[in-house]
């Protein structure tokens, strides 16, 4: 029942009160956003993590100019791919076999179904499915962070042209699509914290089917 009493005290934090989050536990959120499954392994994003100040500075007027921005320790940004080719799900697939020590050829049939399903698709979808994944990603980041006790603002509010930019992400081949700061809450401060949570209930938002 562990998950479920770490998902109740967890909320969106308004506002943090700056203490620093011990890196091993930075360490712990990462490595369960890196084990996330995506579709077909590809893992089609990256992780940013901010620690910077003055950049930070900079991400929140960007970011609606919300709080958590700067007064959190930690801010980390997922950028998905800007779309797929032949040569990115190769070489996924080349590293994967590689180090399962199976012969490189062993996926070409598949990569040879997989390409032939996402090429007609063109970029938008690509970008799409590749945002879809980084989701996948974020919410078992959140999950992690409210199991080591520490808060976590998912944000979809904030000019993700302008991340891009700043970040230089658009010459790697990435789009940013959802950020995370992390730190802890300011009990004394968010309007928040104390009020009871609540979510759709079990008969209206599972429907059964037998």
């Amino acid at each position: 029942m562990s998950l479920l009493e770490d998902l109740n005290w967890r909320y969106a934090t308004k506002k943090m009160n700056g203490e620093i989050v011990p890196q091993d536990k930075v360490d712990y959120i990462l490595e369960v956003a890196r084990l996330a499954p995506s579709s077909s392994g590809l893992q089609p994003y990256r992780i940013f993590v901010i620690t910077n100040r003055e950049l930070l500075e900079k991400i929140k007027p960007i970011s609606w100019d919300q709080a958590q921005i700067t007064d959190g320790s930690h801010l980390l940004v997922w950028a998905a791919w800007d779309g797929y080719s032949h040569n990115s799900i190769s070489e996924v697939f080349e590293k994967t076999t590689a180090e399962r020590g199976i012969p490189t050829e062993a996926m070409d049939d598949y990569k040879a179904r997989l390409w032939g399903m996402y090429e007609p698709l063109g970029s938008e979808w690509h970008a799409t499915h590749a945002a879809k994944q980084a989701y996948i990603s974020f919410a078992l980041a959140i999950a992690a962070a409210a199991e080591q006790k520490v808060d976590a603002t998912p944000m979809e509010g904030f000019d993700m042209n302008a991340l891009d930019e700043l970040l230089g992400l658009r010459e790697k081949g990435l789009k940013s699509v959802v950020i995370l700061p992390l730190g802890y809450r300011d009990t004394s401060g968010d309007w928040l914290v104390n009020l009871k949570k609540y979510r759709t209930p079990n008969e209206e938002f599972i429907t059964e089917l037998k």
